[in-house]
């Protein structure tokens, strides 16, 4: 009987010690996977901090040219007798800024398709917006500066993630910038709106990718419109 109690009492003793080292590797598991699922998270964080960073450095990035017809445009708009659509406005504003000696221009752009079909991945449809010709004090090259008045709307998403609602709030309602500023601007909306979309379990349609918005406003298929007649305001 005392030989079968002390194989008892030394089974006990190895189950216990195999018990403890199970917990013991459970917790250490945990602990990894914890400091994981932490890590995980503090690098999406900074991943979106780093882009809200970037985008702010593009947007603060501004001429003596953007600011001078930024504020020309705001004067424009604060002087204005009556509302107008959005189409006559852009028609309207080219026509003062022509008037105050800005080489401005009504831009349309469209798709072009060998099938005749509209691609997926270009505009399908006309876009309109404003760019202005012109020429820093410090350089003897010629500027093209882009206008929208609606510029904010067009990255606007259906359930967007806090994260990128961040971003849209902190994009102008009126863009005034170069092409490289908005080709930087198109870069870092597209990668952070297929991010947000995925997160929320929704599909990335083609007019959410970038080269679908760049077709908007740096298609090679643009017809500029300088002049227009006399608008009643």
């Amino acid at each position: 009987m005392k030989k079968i109690n002390m194989r008892s009492k030394k089974e006990m003793m190895v189950i216990s010690e195999l018990e403890e080292d199970k917990l013991s590797q459970m917790v250490s598991d945990f602990i990894e996977l914890d400091c994981e699922t932490f890590q995980v998270d503090e690098l999406v964080d900074h991943n979106n901090r780093t882009t809200y960073l970037s985008l702010q450095g593009i947007l603060e990035n501004v001429s003596d040219t953007e600011t001078e017809i930024h504020g020309k445009i705001l004067f424009y708009w604060r002087n204005m007798v009556n509302n107008m659509e959005p189409k006559k406005l852009r028609q309207w504003i080219v026509n003062r800024l022509r008037t105050d000696e800005y080489e401005a221009s009504l831009c349309k752009t469209s798709w072009i398709t060998s099938s005749g079909r509209p691609s997926a991945f270009q505009f399908t449809g006309d876009y309109e917006y404003i760019d202005v010709m012109t020429k820093e004090r410090s350089e003897s090259e010629t500027v093209r500066v882009i206008v929208d008045i609606d510029f904010r709307s067009q990255f606007e998403l259906a359930r967007p993630t806090t994260e990128y609602q961040e971003l849209l709030n902190s994009l102008p309602s009126i863009f005034v910038g170069t092409e490289e500023k908005l080709n930087g601007i198109i870069s870092l909306l597209c990668s952070a709106a297929k991010q947000s979309l995925k997160e929320k379990g929704l599909h990335v349609p083609p007019w959410r990718k970038a080269s679908y918005m760049h077709s908007k406003w740096l298609s090679q298929n643009c017809k500029k419109i300088s002049l227009f007649a006399p608008l009643c305001i």
